[in-house]
C-alpha cells in the first residue's frame, strides 16, 4: 500500500476523464467530485456559484505507472490552451487543472507542463495546484459512462480501448 498515491486532474466533465483513467494500467481507484472551489460544500446543481472543477480523483500504484505516465495520458486527452472549456462544455467548473496532494510531485507536474508549452503556440491555461478540498459528487456521476453507456463524453474513449488495449 506505501506505492499507492492519488492525484486529482480536472479536465472538462468528470465521466470521460473518469472512464479513460480507469482503463490505463496501473489506476487501482478513482472517483468523481468537485475541487478547488470557494466553499467547502457544494453540488451539481450550484457550481456555477461555488466555482468548483469537475474533478477526477486517481489511486494509482507508482509500482506499475508513474506521475509523468499519467500526466503524458492527461495531456493526451484534453486541451490545455481552452479556457473554461473542454469539448462542447462550457464554463469554469470545465476548466483544467492538476491538484496535488504531496509537494514533492509539483516538480513533476511542472515540467510536464513545461514540455507540453513547447508543443502549443498558445499559452497553456492548466491550473496547477495542490488539493485545497475535494467533494465527492452525486452518486449517478459516479462511474456514469459504465452506467450509461451512450452518454455524453468529450473524449474519443476508442483511442484508450486501443492505447489500454481494454474496455
Amino acid at each position: 500500500m506505501e506505492n499507492i498515491k492519488e492525484i486529482y486532474f480536472a479536465g472538462g466533465c468528470f465521466w470521460g476523464v473518469e472512464k479513460f483513467f480507469k482503463m490505463a494500467p496501473g489506476v487501482v481507484g478513482t472517483t468523481v467530485g468537485y475541487a478547488n472551489g470557494q466553499t467547502l460544500d457544494t453540488s451539481y446543481e450550484i457550481l456555477k456559484m461555488t466555482d468548483h472543477a469537475e474533478t477526477v480523483h486517481i489511486k494509482y500504484d507508482n509500482d506499475i505507472i508513474s506521475l509523468n505516465k499519467l500526466l503524458d495520458y492527461y495531456f493526451s486527452i484534453i486541451d490545455p490552451t481552452s479556457i473554461n472549456r473542454q469539448g462542447l462544455d462550457e464554463g469554469r467548473q470545465y476548466r483544467t487543472g492538476i491538484y496535488y496532494v504531496d509537494k514533492k510531485e509539483l516538480e513533476t507536474i511542472r515540467s510536464k507542463v513545461d514540455s507540453e508549452q513547447n508543443k502549443y503556440s498558445r499559452e497553456i491555461q492548466v491550473e496547477v495546484r495542490p488539493l485545497k478540498h475535494y467533494i465527492l459528487a452525486e452518486d449517478y456521476h459516479q462511474d456514469y459512462l459504465d452506467k450509461n453507456p451512450d452518454g455524453y463524453c468529450h473524449i474519443d474513449l476508442e483511442s484508450a480501448v486501443k492505447i489500454f488495449g481494454k474496455k
